[in-house]
């Protein structure tokens, strides 16, 4: 009797591998039908895990290990010959992750946020409102102050009365 394999958080977010899980690879020796997820289980490792870790390796690679891993299997004894060739069959069954070795592609000014994303909004409209709320307090402050009806007049607006000399000669 082999100890039942409980899912773990790779497993609750792993739908993506329902497909290459639930394929079948044969019938085990009392006729019942064999699928990858339930000779994983058999062998006590978590499925979800081991597809991600063959989603992460390159095809041919990740044929080679889920072959060996499913010809140890006890008791498949209908996999065994056919499954080298079904192997890369059900590996293409994995969606492609990619290499960790491979850095991610930068978007603007080296940050990780991609042109259209909800980040990347809301960065511009902040900077455009910070941009017009400084081009307002610059144009206001180089206005001159209004004038209301008791402010005194400007000097140039001062009207100085023209001085009158006394005739010379009288």
């Amino acid at each position: 009797m082999t100890s039942a394999v409980l899912p773990d958080s790779t497993s609750a977010l792993g739908s993506e591998f329902n497909e290459f899980l639930f394929a079948p690879i044969g019938e085990d020796r009392n006729g019942m039908r064999l699928s990858v997820l339930s000779a994983l289980a058999r062998m006590d490792i978590d499925p979800w895990q081991e597809a991600a870790k063959l989603a992460r390796l390159p095809e041919d690679a990740a044929a080679e290990k889920l072959t060996s891993l499913i010809t140890a299997q006890h008791g498949v004894p209908s996999v065994s010959p056919d499954f080298a060739r079904i192997a890369p069959r059900l590996i293409a069954l994995l969606p492609r992750q990619p290499d960790p070795k491979i850095a991610p592609r930068k978007g603007l000014m080296g940050s990780d946020i991609a042109l259209g994303s909800p980040a990347l909004i809301i960065v511009v409209y902040l900077i455009f409102t910070a941009f017009m709320l400084s081009a307002q307090w610059i144009a206001a402050s180089r206005q001159a102050p209004a004038q209301g009806e008791n402010a005194p007049a400007a000097v140039s607006e001062t009207i100085v009365p023209p001085t009158q000399t006394p005739p010379s000669g009288q």
